[in-house]
């Protein structure tokens, strides 16, 4: 059944329902959204004692829900300096190499670096890296952090498609990060260049940067430099309004990665380690 409904979604308007799933979480009626969200939390099992805000009748809408903060000592962050922390609450659904420029998407699925990444001088640094898949359920928390401290460089957003993204999507719908919509923001760190791709997937609102006014969301690429934006390993991010999916990417022979596949991780864990020499056995 699973399957099958996957393959019924190359037939909806994925964009319109979005666009109708945003609106409903940015309603503000007490009732409307109150049911909104203890449906949620009741679907998914959702553990308010977590959030800065436990009380689900103080959000405004459930985009604010959704992206609700938690208690910051509930995820410690990784202090050493050569540590890799996990830039999200999901699991990692692929973990392991770049093979040339290509990314593995599940079995018998690969995609290429150019096409995600929407820049082919960046994309031939990463030729030959490491890459890391990371998946966010909707009861996950779903602000994004730094894996690793960093300057940007460049931010992509590259307009596209957006289907499900899902363990059981991946494996029916060939190139799936390379079709649907996505944030690409390039990083210079103490492990060379490192890429974090935010994917977008259907039912999600926008994505949306703690440098930016307002949610990404265009019709054509959009390609922007800012200037002065430094983070720590650990800081905030951006968020997802109903979101999905993160990637992130390093150079070859940059760094190594705690084989974590199909674990389930929480942000600021130990995910991977920088080489201190520049060179790493594979």
């Amino acid at each position: 059944m699973g399957s099958f409904l996957m393959h019924l979604q190359k037939f909806a308007p994925r964009h319109a329902i979005s666009r109708f799933m945003g609106w409903l979480a940015n309603i503000q009626n007490p009732d409307a959204k109150n049911w909104m969200i203890k449906r949620f939390i009741r679907k998914y099992n959702v553990d308010m004692t977590q959030a800065v805000e436990e009380n689900p009748e103080k959000y405004i809408d459930f985009n604010h829900f959704f992206t609700r903060k938690l208690k910051p000592e509930l995820r410690p962050i990784v202090s050493g300096k050569n540590e890799i922390a996990s830039p999200v609450d999901g699991v990692i659904a692929q973990m392991g190499k770049v093979k040339q420029n290509q990314l593995l998407q599940a079995k018998d699925f690969y995609y290429d670096l150019d096409s995600l990444l929407g820049d082919k001088t960046f994309a031939q640094q990463f030729v030959d890296g490491s890459f890391a898949t990371l998946y966010l359920a909707p009861r996950d928390y779903h602000r994004v952090h730094m894996p690793l401290a960093g300057t940007l460089i460049k931010s992509i957003y590259i307009p596209g498609d957006l289907f499900s993204v899902n363990r059981l999507s991946s494996e029916i719908i060939p190139q799936l990060f390379t079709r649907n919509e996505r944030l690409v923001l390039f990083f210079q760190t103490d492990a060379g260049v490192m890429a974090v791709v935010l994917i977008g997937a259907i039912i999600v609102g926008n994505i949306q940067t703690v440098w930016m006014q307002k949610p990404v969301r265009a019709s054509q690429i959009k390609i922007e430099t800012p200037a002065n934006i430094h983070l720590q390993t650990g800081d905030e991010l951006g968020q997802f309004l109903l979101g999905s999916t993160v990637i992130v990417l390093f150079g070859k022979d940059k760094m190594r990665w705690v084989d974590r596949t199909e674990d389930a991780v929480k942000m600021g864990e130990l995910v991977g380690e920088v080489s201190t020499d520049n060179y790493l056995p594979t």
